[in-house]
C-alpha cells in the first residue's frame, strides 16, 4: 500500500509544470494526510534497515526519528516520494547538519555524501579507535565528516571512545562465555553489542583487524586484536552485523 501511494504522489509531481514541481513536492510532503498515509510505513521499513535500535544512518548515535531525503526534495522534487531516496536520520543530522546540503564532485557531478544503503562507509572513512575521530579516506568520506560534523560534535567523539571500550569488553565477555560453553549467553552478548548506539565502532574494529597495518592500528591493544582475528568470534559477530 505504501509503495503504491509513493508512486501516485510522484505522478502528481510529474504532472505539474517543471517550474512548479519544487513547490508541488514540498506541498505534498508537508500535507498532513499525505504524511499520515506514508510516514508510518516508511519509518517502519527504514527502521528495519538501520543499525542498532533504529539509530540514525548518518551518525549512528541518536534515534532515527526523521525521514531524510538523501537528495533534498528542493533539488530533486521528483525524488520526494522515491523509496530509494529515503533514509532514517536523527533530527540533528537531518535538520541541523545536512539540511539542503548535497555536495557534488567537481569532476563528474556525482554525489559526495555516502548513501549507507549503497556504499560501505568503511571504504571511505577510517575511525581512529582510541581517539574517536574519523579520517576521510576519499572525497566522499571527507564530505560526510564536514556535512554531518562527525568530528566537530563532541558528544559523538566521546560516545565513540566509550563505545570502543564497551566493544572491547563485549568481545572479551564473548570469549569467556564461549570457553565456558555458555552458548546462549555468548549469543546474547553479540546481539546486545550490535544493538548499542554507535555500532559503527564495532564494525570498524573488525574491519581494521584485517588491515595490513593492523599491528600499528591496535598498538597497545594486542589482546583485543588477537580476539578480533579469531575466526569463531568473527563468525559469531559478523553474521549478526
Amino acid at each position: 500500500m505504501t509503495a503504491a501511494r509513493l508512486t501516485a504522489y510522484t505522478e502528481q509531481i510529474e504532472a505539474a509544470p517543471d517550474a512548479d514541481r519544487k513547490a508541488a513536492a514540498a506541498g505534498l510532503w508537508a500535507h498532513s494526510t499525505v504524511r499520515r498515509r506514508v510516514r508510518d510505513g516508511l519509518l517502519t521499513a527504514l527502521a528495519d534497515m538501520a543499525p542498532g535500535h533504529q539509530r540514525c544512518m548518518y551518525c549512528g548515535d541518536s534515534q532515527g526519528t526523521d525521514i531524510d531525503h538523501f537528495e533534498p526534495k528542493s533539488l530533486a522534487p521528483l525524488r520526494t516520494f522515491e523509496w530509494l531516496n529515503h533514509l532514517l536520520a536523527c533530527a540533528h543530522c537531518n535538520s541541523n547538519q545536512k539540511r539542503n546540503r548535497f555536495p557534488r564532485s567537481d569532476e563528474d557531478g556525482s554525489p559526495l555524501l555516502l548513501d549507507p544503503t549503497l556504499q560501505d562507509p568503511l571504504d571511505h572513512l577510517r575511525l581512529v579507535l582510541p581517539v574517536g575521530t574519523y579520517r576521510g579516506l576519499t572525497p566522499r568520506g571527507e564530505a560526510c565528516i564536514a556535512v554531518f560534523g562527525l568530528n566537530a560534535r563532541g558528544v559523538l567523539v566521546e560516545g565513540r571512545r566509550t563505545a570502543y571500550e564497551t566493544a572491547k569488553e563485549s568481545v572479551e565477555l564473548w570469549r569467556i562465555a564461549t570457553d565456558r560453553g555458555q552458548r546462549d549467553k555468548a549469543a546474547k552478548i553479540v546481539r546486545v553489542a550490535w544493538n548499542r548506539p554507535l555500532a559503527d565502532v564495532l564494525a570498524a574494529m573488525f574491519h581494521q583487524a584485517e588491515h595490513p597495518a593492523a599491528d600499528l592500528l591496535f598498538i597497545g591493544e594486542e589482546e583485543t586484536l588477537r580476539l578480533l582475528r579469531n575466526s569463531d568470534l568473527r563468525a559469531a559477530f559478523l553474521s549478526r552485523s
